[in-house]
């Protein structure tokens, strides 16, 4: 293989939370008078770390949201993830494969460690995850668009970063591994292919990563 490690994003890569989220997070803003529609939040927050909410309702409005805001927004978010999150299908395979073929992976995702923890506790992806592979934007502080996250994981990982290739599924992760110099595939799954034109290959099903991986051995 090509690549010395996969770095996969979690929502909607690895974890089915995309929809479960936006949804929760379109119906608080609009409760909090930044009326929001499902498809507002796919465009605007998909892929995007908490503080991105906060700077672009107030860059709109003028106005913050308030101190509590991650806190009640984030309960809402595991509530309903214990009811409802799935794994996405053929991420368990894609992972085992990996580990069967000796290939380095981690995780790096523009949630928070307990979001991350919480949605693999649920879905099971947590026998393929110890804390060594698990890195949040809380660990740089900038999340996607800006590289730090995938180049903080290629560096905690001992990888160069133009031996390593991200999966991810948002336009912003897209942005975020072009600019950190990595290869990056994008899922099309959720997202229209036109928006992650960006990406060195496009797939729509789990299965047809591990194809895209192979061929650019």
């Amino acid at each position: 293989m090509r690549y010395d490690l996969v770095i996969f994003d979690n929502d909607g890569v690895l974890v089915d939370s995309e929809p479960i989220s936006n949804t929760l997070l379109a119906a608080y803003l609009t409760e909090l008078g930044h009326p929001t529609s499902y498809e507002d939040s796919l465009r605007d927050y998909m892929g995007a770390a908490m503080h991105r909410v906060h700077d672009l309702v107030e860059e709109r409005t003028g106005e913050r949201l308030p101190a509590d805001f991650d806190e009640v927004f984030h309960g809402r978010v595991f509530a309903a993830f214990e009811r409802e999150l799935q794994p996405v299908p053929g991420a368990s395979e894609v992972l085992e494969k990996l580990v069967a073929d000796g290939v380095p992976y981690c995780v790096a995702s523009s949630g928070s460690h307990e979001r991350i923890r919480v949605g693999h506790r649920t879905t099971g992806l947590d026998q393929w995850f110890d804390d060594a592979r698990i890195f949040s934007s809380q660990d740089v502080g900038r999340g996607k668009p800006a590289p730090d996250l995938f180049l903080y994981a290629a560096e905690r990982m001992g990888v160069a970063p133009d031996r390593c290739v991200v999966v991810e599924d948002s336009p912003l992760g897209v942005q975020a591994a072009r600019a950190a110099g990595m290869d990056v595939y994008g899922f099309t799954a959720m997202t229209p292919a036109e928006r992650l034109a960006g990406a060195d290959g496009l797939f729509s099903e789990m299965g047809e990563l591990l194809g895209l991986l192979q061929s650019r051995s």
